[in-house]
């Protein structure tokens, strides 16, 4: 690493991204999820998905995303309702407890994903916002994340 602390483009995402996990643990600790269990329900707060969408999305195995589903239905989190444009298959909603705690939970990450750029000042925030912004649309990566000026938990009853 330099003096300016500048280091790789690849080292500089991986340790990122280790960074963020770091953040989704720590918040899910204090939540009673799993860092999985809280990027589902911060997926779902946009509405219902299907279970291939979610895949997806989370970048799980059929079988992964399976249990982590059951789990969360156990926990009262999320609940298994009717596709609407297919009987043969399945949506994930949240539970009303799953909603209040995807609030929460989201919130509580957003502020320590935030503090993760105090060093930074605003001008440097834009640029490096528009920089993985770039690389996210560049590299067609769902929303798995919504930005916290727009995000809104759906009520889906």
């Amino acid at each position: 690493m330099g003096e300016d602390g500048a280091i790789g483009v690849v080292a500089g995402l991986v340790r990122s991204a280790f960074l963020v996990n770091a953040v989704y643990a720590e918040s899910g600790r204090e939540h009673g999820v799993t860092p999985q269990q809280g990027q589902l329900l911060c997926v779902l707060m946009a509405g219902p998905r299907g279970m291939s969408e979610l895949g997806g999305m989370l970048g799980l195995a059929k079988s992964s995303l399976t249990g982590l589903v059951d789990r969360s239905v156990r926990n009262g989190l999320v609940r298994r309702e009717p596709d609407p444009a297919d009987t043969r298959a399945v949506r994930v909603a949240l539970t009303e407890h799953g909603r209040v705690l995807a609030a929460e939970f989201y919130a509580e990450t957003c502020r320590r994903v935030e503090r993760l750029t105090d060093g930074l000042d605003t001008a440097e925030r834009e640029v490096l916002g528009k920089l993985l912004g770039r690389v996210v649309l560049d590299n067609e990566v769902p929303e798995v994340f919504l930005e916290a000026t727009t995000v809104a938990v759906r009520d889906t009853n």
